[in-house]
């Protein structure tokens, strides 16, 4: 699968000012295997340290931080020579050797010409929870996600389509021709999400059956985390909180109760545990915002949010959803699809390393997302359908003067004023190229 994160590592590999690369990322999202194919592409050779197979490998770190002795010790466990400019050293799941995370100021500082990643899932988790001297300054740093549906489409092979429309005129209707078989490709995403091993599934079997029990699988690996990674007093906490997601999404105002979670608890006996998966990359909060102004985080109110998951096919398989109820429209699917498209629109935004968060007036209108994107608010309402005659987009527009914002839904793309603001309406299959639209 192409991932569009290696154009950065690219990037990283021939920067002058390059840094030990920090990679970080949910767990199962495609690190281990994109940084891989990158040292074999890019590389003569490529050594690979995985701290989760061996404690042996964490003791290498435990002396001291003597890169040239370090690297003598791995490159003698694993019989190979490491060459400056021709090798990249892997450091994976480095969250299990904090030693090693630390080294990496001494690789900046001692050996700047060898090539460097550091690669953890809970990396985060780790950070928040240990006593880890953290190389500040002396780091580049990157995060990967989950398959966005831009990289989707290019591993299911509608490559030519979404390039064809990469540059599609705002004032010239998308045709039956692409607007068809894009909306079944959403919907497919919408059932699959983005994890590696269940996009692969799916290109293999065309299996709904198959693409399941990898989600499945992935979903009980991602519980034995708790246990293994969490603190002993939050485990129990955290299961609450995950399994409490998907039935608050559900709800008709999807607004993230504490009290819904478990019953008699309050909202302090359970931030650590949502916090830890947040840290871990698993759940995404989208804060309220109070006012619209940059910076959004200065304006966001840290106690009312939505809690999303980082991967769409997790949340429908997590729901209860089977993938025909998706594919019919079926009634429990209406419930439920305005909170999955949010999470699909969010999802997308998050991967562009867009900050988000979501405007409410009282109980009368609420913005679906709020981008802060190059010193300017954007808003965007989004619809699961091709109905966008929505009054709270019109009414934060009357309020606050935005000069561009999106609605984005099924309907076909456009563009109208809406209160003095250039609004673009978007098909949610075209989303990841809102910029397009808004830099022109």
């Amino acid at each position: 699968m192409e991932r569009t994160i290696t154009t950065k590592l690219l990037e990283w590999k021939d920067s002058r000012r390059r840094k030990p690369l920090l990679l970080t990322g949910v767990r199962q999202c495609g690190k281990t295997y994109t940084l891989k194919a990158f040292g074999e592409a890019c590389f003569e050779s490529t050594v690979y340290v995985n701290f989760e197979e061996s404690e042996k490998l964490s003791s290498i770190f435990d002396y001291d931080y003597d890169v040239e002795r370090i690297l003598r010790e791995i490159a003698l466990q694993y019989h190979t020579s490491i060459r400056p400019g021709s090798t990249l050293l892997i450091l994976d799941e480095v969250q299990e050797c904090p030693r090693a995370i630390t080294s990496l100021k001494y690789f900046c500082e001692n050996k700047p010409d060898l090539h460097v990643v550091a690669a953890g899932s809970l990396l985060g988790v780790a950070l928040r929870d240990q006593q880890i001297s953290f190389p500040v300054g002396k780091v580049n740093r990157l995060q990967m996600f989950p398959l966005t549906f831009q990289e989707f489409l290019r591993a299911v092979g509608e490559e030519d389509r979404m390039t064809l429309l990469s540059d599609w005129p705002v004032d010239r209707p998308i045709p039956a021709l692409h607007t068809i078989p894009l909306e079944r490709s959403l919907r497919d995403y919408y059932i699959v999400g983005g994890m590696p091993e269940a996009v692969t599934a799916w290109i293999e079997t065309h299996d709904h059956r198959a693409v399941e029990e990898v989600q499945m699988e992935i979903i009980r690996d991602y519980r034995d985390d708790f246990a293994k990674h969490a603190p002993l007093s939050e485990v129990e906490r955290i299961r609450w909180i995950w399994d409490s997601i998907p039935v608050q999404l559900a709800k008709e105002n999807n607004k993230f109760m504490f009290s819904h979670v478990r019953e008699g608890k309050r909202s302090a006996e359970l931030e650590d545990a949502l916090l830890w998966l947040r840290d871990a990359g698993l759940v995404h909060p989208l804060y309220l915002v109070d006012k619209p102004e940059i910076p959004l985080s200065g304006s966001m109110d840290m106690t009312y949010f939505k809690a999303y998951l980082s991967d769409i096919g997790l949340l429908r398989c997590r729901a209860g959803l089977s993938p025909e109820t998706i594919l019919t429209g079926a009634p429990l699917y209406m419930r439920f699809k305005g909170s999955l498209s949010e999470n699909y629109a969010l999802n997308e935004m998050i991967a562009q390393g867009i900050t988000c968060g979501f405007w409410r007036s009282g109980n009368t209108a609420e913005v679906d997302l709020l981008l802060e994107s190059h010193g300017r608010i954007v808003p965007v309402e989004v619809k699961a359908a091709d109905n966008t005659r929505a009054k709270s987009y019109k009414e934060f527009c009357r309020r606050y003067h935005p000069s561009f914002g999106i609605k984005t839904s099924l309907k076909n793309i456009g563009e109208a004023e809406c209160e003095g603001c250039r609004t673009l309406s978007l098909p949610l299959f075209l989303l990841w190229n809102w910029r397009k639209y808004a830099d022109s």
